[in-house]
């Protein structure tokens, strides 16, 4: 894009900033639907963004426009560092008592922004945190083993600040910023295949969002933790997380953490084998889903948006688990843009799970090229997650004289060492 064509320069002139987002997004060839996804509005919301003219903007869905469509944040209004500030953080208050700026993302629903919005805090938290997305960000194109003893740097660094912190309300902040960054520890730790270390820093990010004071913060850390139990194995420990997870949320839980949740439960009741109770946890996250819509922005800490092309993903992965190529195939359309993510790591995997059914129809030269595309991308990233989850689907196919597509895999498979 030209930023300095003169149809950018007047429309950021004059404060026609939805121009401005609506001339990037035509240039770079994204839909509304798709910048929508990616800002976790509806499409309608877009609409709406790109014709108010003059009038008065949503800061933090300006700025996440704007990052997403790299529009330099002052043909937006913003800048530099108030455009990453709010487009991470958001303009508005989230249980301010428990985190500000730095551990707040997002404007939540009304029935959770009980205190009125304060001006964003500028210390540590906030600095901290910054850095805890800079790493999540590289985390889709970067090995995780490269990228683990920084985040554990960090997250050394953040809980001996947490610890000399000289207020309750400091120490609230900063616990909910080690909370995330343990979190992040769990997740590469996950994607090495070092569960013993997932496990624990899991754990530490719940104890961490427990000292926050924020049961938003905690549900979420609930949530991650059930998701790697399931993802492990262990159906009833998965279900038994969930089910704290809601509790915490209470009866005005946001519809996005409600459909996030219910992806969850599904793949932990998949992983139980009960195919019933896993098909009403998809429904009623379809349901939830249906009511993002109405609750723009989404609370923090799920920034990220979350579609019915999510829902299809988690359907398509409990297919795989439960061993229902039916399932696979009916939700492999739906969910299509997760199978084109630029998170190279999570396509892999769901690549994975996708060969997986189509293993279980007898369609073998499918099965192991998506497979082998897969595995491709464990080698290059080691992730020992991806290529275990490979090593599992080649276990799961039986043969003494195994065909050739099949050998070719088990002669790249056999030369992986993490």
């Amino acid at each position: 894009m030209n930023w300095s064509s003169q149809a950018i320069r007047d429309a950021a002139r004059h404060g026609d900033y939805g121009r401005v987002v609506s001339l990037a997004r035509r240039d770079a060839g994204v839909s509304q639907n798709q910048l929508g996804d990616a800002c976790g509005i509806s499409q309608s919301a877009v609409s709406r963004l790109e014709g108010r003219g003059t009038a008065s903007y949503d800061m933090t869905i300006l700025a996440r426009a704007a990052a997403h469509l790299r529009i330099p944040p002052r043909l937006v209004g913003l800048a530099d560092h108030a455009a990453a500030h709010v487009a991470e953080n958001g303009q508005h208050d989230v249980h301010r008592r428990n985190f500000l700026a730095g551990t707040a993302a997002i404007a939540a629903a009304p029935a959770l922004a009980t205190r009125t919005p304060k001006p964003a805090d500028t210390g540590q938290a906030a600095s901290l945190r910054v850095a805890t997305t800079a790493f999540r960000r590289l985390d889709g194109n970067t090995p995780s083993r490269q990228l683990s003893e920084p985040v554990l740097a960090h997250l050394r660094l953040t809980q001996t600040i947490t610890g000399d912190a000289e207020t309750p309300e400091q120490r609230a902040r900063l616990a909910a910023v080690g909370s995330e960054a343990a979190s992040l520890a769990g997740w590469l730790a996950w994607d090495m295949n070092d569960i013993g270390s997932a496990r624990t820093w899991y754990g530490a990010s719940i104890k961490a969002a427990r000292t926050s004071g924020d049961r938003l913060l905690l549900a979420y850390q609930l949530g991650s933790l059930a998701g790697f139990e399931a993802d492990a194995g262990n159906a009833p420990q998965g279900l038994a997380l969930v089910r704290n997870a809601h509790r915490q949320l209470g009866d005005t839980a946001p519809a996005i953490a409600t459909a996030w949740l219910g992806t969850v439960e599904a793949l932990a009741h998949a992983a139980a084998g009960d195919r019933s109770a896993a098909e009403a946890a998809l429904d009623q996250a379809a349901r939830s889903t249906d009511a993002i819509q109405n609750e723009q922005p989404p609370p923090w800490p799920w920034v990220f948006s979350f579609t019915h092309t999510k829902v299809a993903a988690a359907r398509l992965t409990c297919g795989a688990r439960l061993g229902l190529p039916g399932w696979v195939t009916a939700s492999q359309d739906a969910a299509g843009a997760a199978l084109t993510s630029s998170h190279e790591k999570q396509r892999a995997l769901l690549m994975l799970d996708l060969a997986a059914g189509r293993l279980a129809t007898g369609r073998l030269d499918g099965a192991f090229a998506l497979a082998g595309r897969a595995l491709e991308t464990g080698a290059r990233y080691r992730s020992g997650r991806i290529v275990e989850r490979a090593r599992g689907l080649r276990r799961s196919y039986a043969s003494t004289t195994p065909p050739r597509v099949v050998r070719e895999f088990d002669d790249r498979l056999h030369g992986i060492y993490l």
